[in-house]
């Protein structure tokens, strides 16, 4: 009878052995779905109550408004940030999010925003940004949040272009931020000459845009003496062609009523950053002006920059390139982090470079006219240097 009992007990722990172990491998299987289904609002977004409106005449509705560093151009930056909300409860993030606002002002603005900072002063507006979860979902309901955002970003824009009625502006943006400014060239540049004159160039980094899109908007740019173009490419790297094929499938563009529809058969737009070019050509790592990784540095810091190490070329509408092997190079973060835009830029040393070009080719055809206005530093007069702190 002992022995049988200990058979028993044995059975039995080995059952719970096993069963805890199918657990354990189904938590790790299944952890990205299990993470994912966490932040699912589970309310149709139709019935929604959104987060309050932000007030763009208030400082705190800006991350930043009209902040420089020493030597900045004459540009006014329009500066559209990407995904910093996770999600959970809201489809569209709140203004202030505290957690959102630490890492805009730890990963994005440090690695995006600063490519800017040298040729001008930078405005970027807090708005109701799509969650993380309406980038991991097709359902219709992710696509109408992400569609919410852009009338933040018209009304921000708005109260941008009163505070810089003349002088060159630079559009730019970052994933849903680059979505955002994509869609804010053809319903409010496109049909506007004055303003379309004043465009130095649009700037939709990791996102992916149509080659023809339903509106009119900016050509690509194809020369670096062009002003007024688009300069947008998704990275890939170039031994990862599922995520290639992946990046294609699930991209989404606007339709001519403002919807966020398929991408299709479409051909997506690249525009080469290192070369400032739609040239299909492969373009070797010893013309790569300088990756970083310039997290947490702050406002105005500069950043080490690594040059000569990064090959490129755009492929089937994407930027496919090769990657540093330098840890500061890596995946870092929680498995939320790890699907937003890479915690670094390795193109940033070459982003600089373009708009600060294009600058100096729009300076010399429009400054006689446009720049009049400013002061003998070449700043505005009406500008002043401001940030919100969180």
């Amino acid at each position: 009878m002992k022995s049988r009992a200990a058979s028993l007990r044995t059975l039995i722990g080995y059952a719970g052995f096993a069963l805890v172990f199918l657990i354990v491998a189904a938590a790790a299987v299944w952890r990205g779905d299990i993470l994912q289904a966490g932040m699912d609002p589970e309310v149709p977004f139709q019935t929604y109550d959104p987060p309050p409106a932000p007030d763009y005449q208030e400082t705190s509705a800006w991350a930043m408004q009209d902040a420089g560093i020493r030597g900045s151009g004459p540009a006014a930056v329009f500066f559209i940030h990407s995904t910093t909300y996770d999600g959970g409860e809201e489809w569209n993030g709140p203004i202030g999010d505290p957690d959102a606002d630490a890492y805009l002002f730890r990963v994005v603005i440090p690695n995006y925003a600063g490519p800017f900072a040298r040729s001008g002063r930078l405005s970027i507006p807090r708005y109701r940004q799509g969650s993380l979860y309406t980038r991991l979902t097709l359902r219709d309901d992710a696509r109408e949040a992400r569609a919410f955002a852009w009338r933040d970003i018209e009304a921000a824009f708005e109260v941008f272009l009163a505070r810089h009625p003349t002088g060159p502006i630079v559009i730019a943006g970052v994933e849903q931020g680059g979505e955002l400014a994509d869609r804010l060239v053809r319903e409010r540049i496109i049909g506007d000459p004055a303003l379309r004159r004043r465009i130095v160039a649009v700037y939709a980094i990791d996102t992916i845009l149509a080659v023809d899109p339903a509106t009119p908007s900016l050509p690509p740019c194809s020369t670096r003496d062009q002003t007024a173009c688009l300069v947008a490419y998704s990275p890939v790297t170039d031994d990862n062609d599922g995520a290639a094929r992946r990046r294609l499938r699930r991209a989404l563009v606007w339709d001519g009523r403002g919807r966020l529809v398929d991408l299709g058969d479409r051909a997506a737009l690249c525009v080469n950053p290192v070369t400032g070019s739609t040239d299909a050509v492969e373009v070797p790592a010893r013309v790569h002006l300088g990756a970083t990784n310039a997290t947490g540095l702050e406002w105005g810091a500069r950043p080490a920059l690594i040059a000569r190490s990064v090959a490129t070329a755009c492929k089937d509408g994407l930027l496919r390139h090769t990657q540093p092997e330098m840890e500061s190079f890596r995946e870092t973060g929680s498995w939320s982090d790890r699907r937003k835009s890479r915690p670094y830029n390795l193109f940033y040393s070459d982003i600089e470079h373009d708009v600060q070009e294009r600058l100096a080719v729009w300076t010399a055809r429009y400054a006689p006219d446009t720049l009049a206005d400013q002061s003998p530093d070449g700043r505005p007069e009406r500008q002043s240097n401001s940030a919100s702190s969180t």
